[in-house]
């Protein structure tokens, strides 16, 4: 059992990834109000002394959550190398060529020892090459130019980026719903790497 669950807060708002035990302590703590998509797990528990019979429960593949919404919730996703080259989908943005994680680095565009800070906006993937090529200087002091702009996915995003291989087709439906204009057609995970 790998699939992974998507929890909402009671809003219907993506909050993050669950195992199949976690949303089981959920159900059984009688957290979740409402439940979208397949089910995707049937586990059973252990037989009743009082009926005989055998508890049984059945997990959804997407489940909202009751309790308080956050009014303060997290303006940006946490930035990670795994997050940020699904984001630019494993291509330098300098060169242009495919590759895999362990041959990517995060350039910042402005260099943090020129003042650049370590957030979306000012980082993207770069092949080792390009990266080294680049070093401590600005776009306008080297040759390269970026193919694509840099954008701060929203959660519905990160959290199809940080899971992509693993999105079911009806989480990968609800989250598409939820993305910016400004990610459509650069998150949209290959139909191989969906489960349907």
């Amino acid at each position: 059992m790998s699939e992974r669950i998507l929890r909402l807060d009671i809003a219907g708002k993506p909050v993050e990834w669950l195992s199949w035990q976690d949303a089981a302590c959920l159900y059984a703590r009688g957290l979740v109000t409402w439940t979208l998509g397949d089910v995707i797990y049937e586990i059973q528990g252990g037989i009743s002394r009082c009926t005989g019979l055998r508890s049984e429960m059945q997990l959804h593949s997407i489940i909202a959550c009751n309790g308080r919404i956050n009014p303060h919730p997290r303006s940006r996703p946490p930035l990670t190398n795994r997050a940020l080259f699904r984001r630019d989908q494993n291509i330098c943005l300098y060169c242009g060529g495919h590759f895999h994680d362990h041959e990517l680095t995060r350039d910042h565009i402005v260099p943090t020892s020129r003042g650049g800070r370590d957030h979306w906006l000012n980082v993207v993937a770069a092949c080792r090459r390009c990266n080294q090529h680049k070093g401590n200087r600005l776009l306008e002091e080297s040759s390269l130019e970026l193919l694509a702009l840099p954008f701060v996915p929203n959660m519905a995003e990160y959290l199809a980026l940080i899971n992509s291989h693993r999105i079911r087709g009806d989480q990968m439906a609800f989250l598409r719903g939820q993305f910016s204009r400004h990610s459509t057609g650069r998150l949209e995970a290959p139909a191989a790497a969906l489960v349907v």
